[in-house]
């Protein structure tokens, strides 16, 4: 049931219906394995959509403290480990293990390559590194192994799927140490516009009360099943799905792949009633059902943020799969989630809104010029003041000024309204930020890179409106002395750089850049051309 609210101008208060509670994951965890100890916690589903191991809680529990005292015995509270793996059980235990040693995990994706892995270690200060050997064709170990050269600060490489042998490696502490709600448990690396990402520090307080506010607003309980598809290196992953199954005491099935031919199938033989998925992932599940139906009457709830949801894809989900849908909106820097629509909301509320906020959570549209609430339906920045805002950004303290400001509001960098009901509604974004299929891509990173290429003069690099992804990486370059280059080669050159899904799907040639007075480059006038047929994108052998 909505918040029966009436409001004057863009701010909506934060509701008490739901209190902040003060614990860690560790204690949580402990909490659950108490209250269902033979209760089915985790169990794995490998790439081919085939059931492996599995966890009860307690068991969940026993082995991830377990594995705890072994991780106390060779780093101290605070310091910081990066886990680079796609998921599986060993993800999910080494994330409660760490929180019960009161170490802190940087989260890293798996599709990284050497540059961009170096860079979160080195800049996370991290101390070791968690990995596996490979995986989808990533030579990941020969990669860390590479990254980690030279660092200082790095003292082990470890095989995260030999975690049971830790234990015997080395002495374990005797006891865990005291962990607070309110230190960090996790640094996630976001987009930004400076050309690096930032580490956005995250407690386990905000984590842990934005899953479960996230879960109740869903409706879920402890007879729900819970499809983990979205990627653990991901505050939607480790955060919203793991920690959300951990509090309504639920199964979570830990999909290592997202192949949506095996999702369908795994729906229809663990009986699934619940799934978090941005919108290409939808899409593609829908695609899957056309070809091959199967059951999928257990769905209750699907939920689905990351991306601008297309009012004809969560009608298509409804009718196809005969359950709820719920559209939320959120970043990285608030532990994600801000807004999302509530059970009964009507189908206009669920397609054209992105929900009111969550409990506990302060929201206000603010004008970019003075800093002020603007009146209801008036379009500004929507921004945040709650319990789930992020500590601040590792090691950058200009950067957290810049997104928190004096009276502890949180920027998002995006824009949107809000109406008298509270339910807000995205309208754009003040950063050029790219999101392909719900994941974010920050431009200059790339145009960085390209910039490298010795024939590159300048580069542009924009989001192209797409229905499938929501949005493409569209490059338009100039060469020097308009010297003739290959696509192929630009494109080729991207990708030994950078992960598969950074590299541009469009490429343009110019002869000049659109500039501002000071000689800025203006992205959204390139965007608005190509849109308009002024530019003709090249293919990969042009």
């Amino acid at each position: 049931m909505s918040y029966e609210v009436q409001l004057t101008e863009s701010y909506f208060p934060a509701q008490s219906d739901r209190t902040i509670r003060k614990v860690t994951l560790g204690e949580q965890l402990r909490e659950t394995a108490i209250e269902h100890p033979h209760k089915i916690a985790l169990v794995e589903i490998d790439i081919d959509g085939l059931a492996g191991r599995s966890w009860t809680y307690r068991e969940l529990f026993l082995t991830s403290e377990n594995l705890a005292l072994a991780l106390a015995g060779r780093f101290t509270p605070g310091e910081r480990i990066t886990v680079w793996s796609p998921n599986t059980p060993e993800w999910v235990i080494i994330e409660f293990a760490c929180a019960l040693a009161g170490i802190v995990i940087v989260t890293a994706n798996p599709a990284l390559q050497f540059r961009e892995l170096r860079y979160v270690i080195e800049q996370s200060g991290s101390v070791a590194l968690f990995l596996v050997d490979e995986y989808r064709g990533n030579p990941m170990r020969e990669i860390g192994i590479e990254a980690c050269d030279g660092l200082g600060a790095v003292r082990e490489i470890i095989d995260l799927n030999d975690l049971e042998k830790i234990p015997n490696s080395a002495e374990p502490a005797r006891s865990l140490p005291t962990v607070d709600c309110n230190d960090p448990v996790m640094i996630q690396y976001t987009s930004g516009t400076t050309g690096f990402p930032k580490g956005a520090v995250l407690s386990h307080q905000s984590l842990l009360n934005n899953a479960r506010f996230y879960a109740d607003r869903l409706e879920v309980s402890a007879d729900h099943v819970w499809a983990n598809i979205m990627p653990m290196f991901h505050t939607s992953g480790c955060g919203m799905v793991t920690l959300g199954c951990v509090q309504t005491g639920c199964k979570m099935l830990i999909v290592k792949l997202f192949d949506p031919n095996v999702v369908c199938r795994i729906i229809e033989e663990h009986r699934v009633s619940t799934i978090l998925g941005v919108p290409t992932m939808l899409v593609a599940l829908l695609e899957a059902l056309e070809k091959e139906p199967v059951d999928v009457s257990s769905l209750k709830d699907f939920s689905s943020g990351g991306a601008m949801v297309a009012p004809e894809l969560i009608r298509n989900i409804q009718r196809v799969f005969s359950c709820r849908f719920s559209t939320l909106y959120g970043q990285t820097e608030t532990s994600p989630v801000i807004t999302q629509n509530f059970p009964d909301d009507s189908i206009d509320n669920v397609c054209h809104t992105i929900g009111q906020p969550l409990p506990q959570t302060e929201v206000s549209i603010r004008c970019l010029e003075s800093n002020k609430v603007v009146g209801l339906d008036g379009v500004g920045e929507i921004c945040v003041r709650a319990y789930c805002n992020m500590i601040g950004y590792h090691d950058n303290p200009e950067a957290t000024k810049d997104a928190i400001d004096d009276n502890g509001w949180l920027h998002t960098g995006d824009l949107g309204t809000m109406d008298a009901r509270g339910y807000v509604r995205i309208t754009g974004r003040v950063k050029d930020m790219i999101i392909r299929g719900g994941e974010n891509m920050f431009p200059t990173e790339i145009e960085n890179i390209l910039m490298e290429h010795p024939n590159i003069a300048e580069v542009a690099v924009v989001g192209i409106p797409d229905e499938t992804w929501g949005e493409v990486i569209g490059c338009f370059f100039r060469t020097e002395d308009s010297k003739p280059i290959s696509v192929r080669i630009l494109h080729d050159f991207c990708r030994d750089h950078l992960s598969p899904q950074k590299t541009p799907t469009i490429w343009c040639r110019v002869d000049e850049f659109p500039m501002t007075g000071s000689r800025k480059i203006q992205k959204f006038v390139i965007r608005d051309q190509f849109l308009k047929g002024a530019y003709r994108a090249l293919s990969l052998g042009q």
